[in-house]
């Protein structure tokens, strides 16, 4: 039987436009088995899980738990544990750590706070600090949400470890099945999608130079899918692979059509045209449904460079 994940790659589905959409990440690390709604289907109190998801809700902060690679025991007690936020709208990225014996502290966040992308609240409430390790490599290994997710992303997370790749957690959702194995990197909060270990060697050690690899690119999480797609196809257009040079300024229009700005640090300005199309034929979105899907991709039709005149009007 074929998974969601071979469809789509046979069928050579675009990843780019398809990244989870967070402008902080909050992560908590929780060992163990996880459901397909982990923060509830864990062995965290589903009571704190409730608690978590409310209090980020419409902030811009989306939670997720994390692990070790290897082996999970079915076990209930963990003494320590470490918690990150990562924000990533370019300008202001950032990564802090703590580790914390007593997860009911994640409530004394202030997520709107951390949405907007100050990290005070999280030095202060769990006695964290900026992270001074190198970058954290997350690959999707919820079996629970999509078989794909464990039959490709557990063997990546697992050969990652062994090759001493530092930083590499397993993670309980990125959305995107269909492109297993599926990998976030922080802090830039770009989100990739059927990735190879050596391919990942090649990401990490640009994102350690301040440099971002647009191949298997699904989009940075800071924006919205529309604007995912824009500013990978300017980096592409224009080969630019620094960190933190583009941002997406404005985005006009609704589906299935946007003109999305995106914006250049030295002063440069685009258009870019996406159009949101239907990815055919219909195939299986998840292997936890038989039902063919037609899912959306984003298509960037035109990126115009703006003059300055027109920038003005």
């Amino acid at each position: 039987m074929s998974t969601c994940s071979t469809a789509s790659r046979e069928l050579d589905e675009p990843v780019s436009g398809t990244a989870p959409v967070a402008r902080t990440w909050l992560l908590l690390e929780q060992p163990g088995p996880w459901g397909a709604k982990a923060l509830t289907s864990s062995h965290l109190d589903p009571a704190l899980g409730r608690a978590l998801e409310a209090a980020a809700k419409g902030t811009g902060v989306r939670i997720a738990l994390i692990r070790r690679p290897g082996r999970h025991a079915d076990a209930g007690t963990v003494t320590e544990r470490r918690v990150y936020a990562a924000h990533t709208t370019p300008g202001n990225v950032w990564l802090h750590a703590a580790t914390i014996t007593d997860p009911r502290r994640l409530t004394d966040l202030d997520f709107a706070a951390l949405g907007r992308g100050d990290s005070r609240s999280f030095d202060t409430a769990l006695s964290g600090g900026p992270h001074t390790g190198g970058p954290l490599v997350l690959v999707c290994t919820n079996g629970k949400r999509d078989r794909c997710c464990a039959l490709l992303g557990r063997p990546l997370a697992a050969e990652l470890d062994a090759r001493g790749t530092e930083g590499v957690w397993e993670v309980t959702h990125l959305g995107g099945h269909r492109f297993s194995p599926t990998m976030l990197v922080l802090p830039y909060g770009y989100a990739y999608g059927r990735v190879r270990a050596h391919d990942v060697e090649a990401i990490v050690e640009g994102v350690r130079e301040g440099r971002i690899v647009v191949d298997d690119c699904r989009g940075n999480s800071a924006w919205e899918r529309p604007g995912q797609a824009a500013e990978l196809a300017v980096r592409a257009a224009l080969g630019e692979d620094a960190a933190q040079v583009l941002s997406v300024v404005g985005t006009d229009g609704c589906a299935p059509r946007w003109e999305v700005t995106v914006a250049h640090v030295d002063g440069r300005h685009w258009r870019v045209t996406v159009v949101q199309g239907a990815s055919l034929p219909a195939r299986p979105e998840s292997c936890g449904t038989s039902v063919l899907g037609s899912p959306a991709r984003m298509d960037v039709t035109a990126v115009r460079e703006l003059a300055v005149t027109a920038l003005a009007s």
